[in-house]
């Protein structure tokens, strides 16, 4: 043999810097193993990325029912921070007007909206009913977090009303934009606990419908704005008190439960929600580790049959001037490459299964008559977390083989084969 053509390896630079690989050659002598065993290592990268993408399908699930379940709870950033008052039932007290005077003069509080409901008949063209009245002011649905499902809700000195749709099916009207616009009759009956007598109060004129609230397990009720009724309430049943912050909260709750009010808030409602989910997402995404484990075991099998089929190789190529860290480098590069492959992989095959389980969910959904929903929601951060995860999965998954291969001699590869 021409003895020119045993000088240095090209895949290897200048012995004064330690015979080590160039990292662009140590890159391009990894991917050959998608040339020499492509049906093997395509099988182990799907494997990986089918335990990838159940991971992300899982978790992004999980944030998904997270973000619509606190979504549902916290319509706007005001009904986070607002709580809502009310003395126990069993007591027989209604809030009264200097009940409300000094929930304003509290120094944490900065916005009240008060609730009156009392018993009232509604009649259109040709139904009435009773109904249960809830008289508000509009900063009611912004504190409470209320949104009609369909239509709006009304504004300061606006004269229409929001209702329920079991209200609807009550007057025989439709449970849909249609009934957008429809005029209603109102009276309002009066009584605190002290009176017998029963006092009709007056509204201003007959009143259009702005929105619909859909909800199947409340009573038949309609929201009518404060300044329509002629004939102020005499006491309200409830109170919405938005603090100044968030820190003033607690000490807002604190106050009025010393004043003897029961209170419910949104934010713990929403911090227990929060708690619940996290939970789920975690089991979630135990399941998902599983399918990963499982798919990491086949990429580590692999990796110990693709060592053992090459002892003749990495013989020669310590032969010929290769050290045992380009050999280490090489098996850990190449389980690398497989490894970000299969994240790359993964993140795909959750993001497809994802969108496809949705698209047919809402597909069902709108049969059925509901609403659309987005149940999975992929975070860019942990997006980015998968890939890494990935690499450090293949790294992992190679080391053994790589150290094994590292720790080779020339004259133990060449007696094995």
């Amino acid at each position: 043999m021409d003895p020119q053509k045993l000088q240095e390896p090209k895949y290897f630079i200048s012995e004064s810097k330690g015979h080590h690989l160039r990292m662009g050659d140590l890159f391009r002598l990894s991917l050959r193993v998608f040339r020499i065993r492509p049906l093997r290592t395509f099988l182990t990268i799907f494997g990986i990325s089918l335990g990838i993408g159940t991971v992300l399908f899982l978790v992004s699930l999980g944030y998904g029912l997270q973000y619509v379940l606190i979504g549902k709870l916290a319509t706007t950033e005001d009904s986070l921070i607002s709580l809502e008052a009310f003395y126990p039932i069993e007591s027989g007290l209604s809030i009264s007007s200097d009940d409300i005077n000094s929930i304003i003069d509290l120094e944490e509080s900065e916005e009240i909206s008060p609730v009156s409901e009392f018993a009232g008949e509604v009649t259109t063209d040709s139904f009435s009913g009773f109904l249960l009245m809830k008289i508000i002011k509009p900063n009611y649905f912004r504190l409470s977090g209320l949104k009609p499902d369909i239509g709006s809700v009304f504004t300061e000195e606006e004269e229409s009303v929001v209702i329920s749709n079991t209200a609807l099916k009550l007057l025989d009207l439709k449970e849909d934009e249609s009934s957008l616009g429809k005029k209603l009759s109102l009276k309002i009956f009066y009584q605190n606990e002290e009176e017998i007598d029963v006092k009709i109060a007056e509204v201003s004129s007959d009143i259009g419908i702005r929105g619909i609230v859909i909800d199947e397990f409340q009573p038949p009720f309609i929201f009518i704005p404060f300044d329509s009724v002629i004939d102020k309430p005499p006491s309200y049943q409830r109170v919405l008190v938005k603090a100044k912050d968030i820190d003033s909260v607690e000490l807002l709750k604190d106050k009025l439960i010393e004043k003897g009010f029961l209170i419910s808030a949104r934010l713990d409602l929403v911090n227990q929600a929060k708690k619940i989910m996290n939970i789920i997402t975690v089991i979630l995404g135990i399941f998902g580790v599983a399918a990963l484990v499982v798919s990491s075991i086949g990429m580590f099998n692999t990796m110990i049959i693709g060592f053992l089929e090459r002892v003749f190789e990495v013989g020669i190529m310590k032969s010929i001037g290769a050290s045992a860290k380009d050999i280490r480098n090489l098996f850990l590069m190449e389980s690398l490459i497989m490894g970000l492959f299969g994240g790359i992989g993964g993140i795909l095959i959750g993001i497809s299964a994802g969108e496809i389980f949705n698209f047919g969910l809402n597909f069902l959904a709108k049969y059925l008559g509901g609403k659309p929903v987005d149940l999975f929601i992929y975070p860019f951060q942990f997006l980015i977390f998968i890939i890494i995860a990935s690499g450090v999965v293949g790294i992992l998954s190679g080391f053994w083989p790589a150290r094994r291969a590292a720790k080779l001699s020339p004259r133990q590869a060449f007696i094995r084969k």
